[in-house]
């Protein structure tokens, strides 16, 4: 409250003087010397969906010719807990060969991203998704982004519930400047004053994520959103929601002021005050949070500096909120179990196994898009999902884990979905092709598009995987998971810190080890190596597994296991994660 004009952050300035968003971003689409836009406005096309990237693989050559970076674009759509009909997954793959680059990259928010977007195709792509209820307005920036909610229908009305709930909070928290329509569906300027009754003209200081939870799934990592909503069932009915605040997986290698939160569980609110509930909190960060420093601007710091009491006071001093004791609730996985699997209304739903959320069609080498991707060989996964959004009558879901599930598939209808599926091999749980350790894992996209990038991680982490499943297949566990996250930077995109056993790039093949969360996403892990190779990395998992294997306890996972032996401290608060880093015997 207390930051002056002069010390905000270089983003808030681009934020004040860009006229709602539009800044001179029309200008430079329309610019064709050059396929990169301007600077300032790299700001402000996050909240249109969309990134500025270049092809690090080709930086050195481009360079040496003398030629500007290979520039393109990640674009992200907005999704609500990641539900589509066939219909407009058949468009959203056309875009992919039209305007991208062939592929799609299922994110851990439940939704579709492009890469290798030209800027030319920015705005086709956008009016062409529009066309079948699909936009990106949104889905990066500092606003709510992509509201996740759990993907799991076991209980087929109350998951019919949440899906509704994630569509009112995205709608409700969507940004109102009319900005997108005019620059990217051309429509004529209304004449009417721009207005953002929620975020005002400078929207919030940093992004801001929701998700819905359904016990005893938590498949959407609820404690790593700004705001968890965790679904309270009495009586099969839906009746309201305990409220988690503060989560975020982000952090900055060697800034100790920086580090992941989980969320805080502080109440319960009912249905008829949920909206208010979470747009007053939003509230709290847009007045609140820091505008002055970006690496401590998200709800997590502002929480931490004033105490869950402020918050509480806030509540009541903007909305007469006062929340109830928190009610009773229990986790037990934050995975997708692989397979098939019927409702309470006896529809039936198959999950696919996504490796690292990249949809391609892999040609006799294992390659796609030019070698770029790996997989398994002749494997047509995209062919495949187009050939089932064919056929399909109900809907197709994305989940928080980088994988698909076909979904409310009728009884009669079964046998053509199987059908397909056996076809093409799909990975549904049935065939030997993937373990469960790989079906536990989870990457970001890193090189060579990502500019905060400092290690390879989808490109590399299969290789790993299959070099962990070696160790667990000799130390006779083949058969178990451990939850493994990498990404190629601290930034958090695959929710590293949530990992039992975590990898965070550091340097071009180089990470820190991470070890120690809990199986049900309820515990951070904590670094316990730094900086190592692959080597170094098998040298310390490989004793540790095989300790898991024979001194485990009955049921024990892996992240509990090396917390409860001494091998790394258990972390539960953001404060407390770079203390006491290490084992026992490092330190």
């Amino acid at each position: 409250m207390s930051t002056t004009e002069k010390n905000l952050s270089p983003v808030e300035h681009i934020k004040t003087r860009s006229n709602f968003l539009r800044g001179t971003i029309a200008e430079g689409l329309a610019d064709e010397l050059t396929g990169s836009i301007a600077e300032d406005d790299t700001q402000l096309t996050k909240f249109f969906g969309f990134y500025q990237q270049d092809d690090r693989d080709l930086r050195a050559e481009r360079k040496a010719s003398k030629l500007e970076p290979h520039y393109q674009f990640m674009l992200r759509l907005r999704l609500p807990a990641g539900v589509v009909t066939g219909e407009q997954y058949l468009e959203i793959d056309r875009l992919a060969h039209e305007y991208a680059n062939g592929t799609l990259r299922l994110t851990t928010r439940q939704t579709f991203q492009y890469h290798h977007v030209a800027k030319r195709d920015l705005r086709p792509l956008l009016q062409d998704a529009y066309k079948v209820g699909v936009d990106a307005r949104g889905a990066c920036g500092d606003v709510n982004r992509n509201v996740m909610a759990s993907a799991f229908p076991e209980k087929s009305a109350v998951h019919a519930e949440i899906h509704d709930w994630s569509i009112k909070l995205s709608e409700h928290l969507a940004w109102k400047s009319k900005a997108y329509e005019e620059i990217f569906l051309q429509q004529a300027p209304s004449g009417e004053t721009d207005v953002e009754p929620i975020y005002g003209a400078t929207y919030l200081p940093r992004k801001f994520k929701i998700a819905i939870a359904v016990p005893p799934e938590n498949d959407v990592d609820v404690f790593a959103n700004d705001i968890g909503l965790i679904a309270v069932v009495e009586n099969d009915a839906l009746v309201g929601y305990n409220v988690a605040i503060g989560g975020g997986m982000g952090s900055t290698h060697g800034e100790p002021a920086t580090y992941p939160r989980l969320g805080s569980v502080i109440g319960f609110v009912g249905l008829d005050k949920t909206l208010e509930t979470v747009e007053t909190l939003v509230t709290i960060q847009r007045d609140y949070g820091d505008r002055e420093n970006r690496k401590h601007a998200r709800f997590k710091y502002t929480i931490d500096d004033n105490g869950i009491g402020f918050i509480h006071e806030q509540l009541d001093e903007r909305a007469g909120i006062k929340l109830e004791p928190t009610r009773d609730y229990h986790f037990e996985r934050n995975g997708d179990p692989i397979g098939w699997f019927q409702d309470d209304a006896g529809n039936w739903h198959v999950t696919l196994f996504i490796e690292n959320g990249r949809i391609a069609d892999f040609d006799e080498n294992g390659l796609a898009h030019h070698g770029q991707y790996q997989g398994p060989a002749n494997y047509k996964l995209m062919t495949a999902l187009r050939e089932i959004a064919k056929i399909h009558k109900g809907t197709i879901r994305l989940t928080g884990n980088h994988n698909v599930i076909i979904s409310g598939i009728a009884d009669a209808d079964r046998a053509d979905v199987e059908g397909v599926i056996d076809h093409y091999g799909l990975d549904d749980g049935k065939t030997k092709r993937n373990s469960a350790l790989r079906h536990a894992s989870m990457s970001c996209v890193a090189f060579p598009t990502c500019a905060l990038a400092m290690a390879e991680s989808e490109r590399y982490l299969p290789e790993l995987i299959g070099k962990l499943e070696d160790i667990m297949d000799k130390a006779d566990i083949g058969d178990e998971r451990i939850v493994i996250r990498m990404t190629g930077c601290p930034n958090g995109c695959a929710r590293p810190f949530l990992g039992e056993i975590g990898f965070v790039g550091k340097a071009p093949g180089k990470y820190n080890l991470y070890l120690g969360a809990a199986f049900d996403g309820s515990r951070l892990n904590k670094l316990y190596r730094e900086n190592i190779g692959e080597a170094e990395i098998l040298a310390e998992l490989t004793p540790l597994i095989q300790r898991w294997s024979a001194e485990r306890e009955d049921g024990e996972h892996f992240g509990d296991f090396v917390v409860r032996t001494g091998v790394i401290a258990a972390t539960v608060e953001g404060k407390d994660f770079h203390e006491n880093t290490g084992s026992a015997e490092a330190a």
